[in-house]
């Protein structure tokens, strides 16, 4: 996968617009007690993102519920956030797809570009291969796939399975990973 889908501030405003689609959809559907959903977004500081990102990507778009006795906060799916994690969730799939592992020269490379270090790396690769495949999300997405996505390359082989350039997949997957990155599935992201 080519590193410059995340260093590109056009790709992260397209990722922003959808996000902004998602809120929109969210909002309208309400809440499931019936009550009206009011804006309650909260501050995000994401790493990883192009030098030139505005802080129209550190809001986190989120809602809370308007009835009285109910006051559920609703978080929509997003393809910018991945559950919690402080990094873009492009920057979570890409570094995670490396095909060859996070060699000394990567690192280098990496820890210059989105100011991510090996141990977090490591962090997040250990979560696709276990919490991720482990999650009830998963189990149900993966009998989608035939034949069975290899486990020991997520995400790398989970993106190949999809149509398109590597910005369409990307992309694609981003969708994908939707019911994971908001709500109370978003927990299951961490």
């Amino acid at each position: 996968m080519c590193h410059d889908l995340f260093t590109n501030a056009r790709f992260l405003g397209f990722l922003l617009d959808a996000d902004r689609d998602l809120a929109a959809d969210a909002r309208e559907n309400g809440c499931p007690c019936g009550g009206v959903l009011h804006q309650a977004n909260y501050s995000r500081k994401p790493r990883g993102g192009p030098n030139e990102a505005g802080p129209e990507h550190e809001q986190r778009f989120s809602f809370c519920c308007a009835e009285d006795g109910c006051r559920c906060r609703m978080t929509p799916q997003s393809l910018r956030f991945l559950g919690r994690r402080v990094y873009f969730a492009v920057v979570v799939v890409l570094v995670s797809a490396m095909r060859h592992g996070a060699t000394p020269k990567r690192m280098r490379q990496l820890r210059e570009l989105v100011g991510v270090n090996r141990r977090t790396v490591e962090r997040w690769r250990l979560w696709w291969r276990t919490s991720f495949v482990d999650s009830p999300f998963w189990r149900t997405a993966a009998a989608a796939f035939v034949p069975p996505v290899s486990v020991m390359m997520l995400p790398a082989t989970l993106l190949a399975r999809f149509r398109g350039d590597e910005e369409v997949r990307l992309v694609a997957l981003l969708r994908f990973l939707g019911p994971i990155t908001g709500g109370v599935a978003g927990e299951q992201a961490r």
